[in-house]
């Protein structure tokens, strides 16, 4: 894998989970990986501006490295949050996951 390439990793809230009651439960969780594994919250590169809803809930979307996004999926997972699983073949460059769409997250 070429450094720079992102897979889109899409979070999604539990059914009848509001926007709000879902944005803090990622808020929880991304701190939680912030804490304990700092390397992995580090492969994530941009956040989506806006939540979306898929499959009838409530989603917010992140590229995150390609080489890193398994082991960010499970951490979420491991605190309660579900993703869609992630296609290995939908890789986006640098420059895709900096477009207006996406806040790039400092770290």
């Amino acid at each position: 894998m070429a450094d720079g390439e992102y897979l889109c990793l899409t979070l999604l809230a539990n059914p009848d989970e509001t926007e709000s009651q879902f944005k803090s439960r990622l808020t929880a969780a991304w701190t939680q990986l912030l804490r304990s594994a700092k390397d992995t919250y580090d492969a994530v590169y941009a956040e989506a501006k806006a939540f979306e809803r898929t499959s009838g809930v409530v989603s917010r979307a992140y590229m995150v490295a390609t080489e890193a996004a398994l082991a960010v999926a499970a951490a979420l997972a491991a605190s309660g949050v579900t993703a869609l699983a992630l296609d290995a073949d939908d890789v986006y460059t640098k420059y895709e996951a900096s477009g207006s769409e996406w806040f790039q997250i400092a770290h």
